[in-house]
């Protein structure tokens, strides 16, 4: 199996270095030999810590469509478009099996590249484009692909998920965690798609298509990241016996299908609430099956190249099929679910003036709205991150109700003068 490989960053330095270390173990299991031929990158000459010149170099990427002796195109250039996106398209029509580890272009793009790889009857393979190195889309597509899927949730970003953890352990505000998380490389100078929820979203998106049959809607996706996080809310979130965990989850009934990535109050007995670090898991509930819990490393050069090479062996198996388990006419186009309408528990954080009547306020609001409070707590403090003033920072716990309820009250609460700063709302995940 001959393996072109575009774009030769840490990922694909990391792939080189997976091929040559377990090169006799991969053969066996792929029943051939899987050597590199060529590779592609926009600079020659950068020094990227491994040996590339046994392998053919090609300057114009269109070089590596068209050679003779590439089976099989790897794409690690990353963006939902652009050469990337150019590259995919032109490896499939031309007949190549492609693997990719871009979240972003098989999300926004990834219903007419499956259907181009099954036009050419070529595989489009996507393993590392979720979750780094845990073997979900492969569980899912082909473990559990016997069950009806009830929703599928999980950690779908180490960035977040390793500040939030900074925050828990050592009571860092958001701002510090996060610049620990650049300082170990977890985070981006600029970590906007992250914290945003954006790369969450991308992931989410992808899943929902495998476990439900339905066409990839990326634009359908809401996202609301961890910006708004404060000390405070970890410190509530523990004396109530949660965890804050960035979750995106979907799931589908007869209103359509929600897809929400956001901060919620996570269980802390529910096995999401032990995943450390910048760790990733998810969680597909199965008719039959069960709950499965998958958990490992969501990102960095090993577990990737893992993920790319696990694919390039099931290619060389002949270990294929549609690209989200059924043909692309035979998924179907969900509507989407009003997550408004979801029910459930919620937690609401205000930093308020300490004034008299103010929490006469907030309650009269929550009443007005429909809101049913179940717990109410004032802390005489900070500001939620170490500042002290005349602030207090109010959280309270409803009881099961709609999260347009919730909306409805803090729209109301934004107009007073009372209410410093933007309010945080965070669902409480069900077991």
């Amino acid at each position: 199996m001959r393996v072109a490989l575009a774009g030769i960053g840490v990922v694909g330095g990391g792939v080189v270095r997976l091929l040559e270390a377990n090169r006799d173990l991969i053969a066996r299991r792929a029943g051939r030999a899987i050597e590199i031929v060529a590779v592609s990158a926009r600079d020659r000459h950068k020094d990227r810590g491994i040996d590339l010149s046994p392998y053919r170099w090609e300057d114009d990427m269109d070089a590596i469509v068209a050679a003779d002796d590439v089976d099989v195109v790897v794409e690690m250039i990353g963006g939902a478009d652009g050469s990337a996106l150019t590259l995919a398209r032109r490896a499939l029509g031309a007949g190549k099996a492609l693997v990719t580890a871009n979240k972003a272009m098989i999300a926004h793009h990834g219903l007419d590249l499956a259907r181009l790889a099954e036009e050419q009857d070529t595989p489009l393979k996507y393993e590392a484009a979720v979750a780094g190195g845990i073997p979900v889309i492969k569980a899912i597509r082909e473990g559990a692909s016997a069950n009806e899927i009830a929703r599928v949730y999980g950690i779908l970003n180490g960035t977040c998920n390793y500040i939030l953890t900074q925050m828990e352990r050592n009571g860092a505000s958001f701002a510090d965690a996060l610049a620990a998380a650049q300082a170990e490389g977890y985070a981006e100078a600029d970590p906007t798609f992250d914290v945003d929820g954006i790369d969450a979203a991308h992931k989410l998106s992808i899943l929902a298509a495998l476990c439900f049959g339905t066409r990839l809607d990326i634009g359908a996706v809401t996202a609301n990241g961890i910006r708004g996080l404060i000390a405070a809310d970890i410190r509530e979130a523990e004396a109530l016996g949660h965890r804050v965990r960035l979750i995106g989850m979907a799931e589908r009934d007869g209103r359509g299908l929600y897809q929400h990535v956001q901060p919620c109050l996570v269980p802390a007995d529910h096995p999401l609430a032990y995943v450390p670090g910048a760790l990733n898991a998810v969680v597909a509930e199965g008719n039959f099956v069960g709950r499965l819990f998958f958990e490992g490393a969501g990102a960095g050069a090993g577990p990737t190249a893992s993920a790319i090479v696990a694919d390039i062996i099931d290619i060389a198996r002949d270990e294929y099929g549609p690209a989200f388990a059924m043909p692309v006419d035979a998924l179907d186009a969900a509507p989407a679910a009003d997550a408004g309408a979801r029910v459930g528990k919620h937690y609401v954080r205000l930093i308020v003036e300490d004034r008299i009547g103010v929490l006469a306020e907030i309650a009269t609001a929550m009443r007005d709205a429909g809101v049913s409070i179940e717990s109410f707590i004032q802390r005489g403090t900070d500001g939620g991150d170490g500042d002290a003033d005349d602030r207090v920072v109010i959280a309270l716990v409803t009881h099961d109700g709609p999260a347009s309820a919730i909306h409805s009250a803090l729209a109301i609460l934004a107009a007073s003068d009372h209410v410093v700063g933007t309010p945080m709302h965070m669902p409480i995940l069900a077991l």
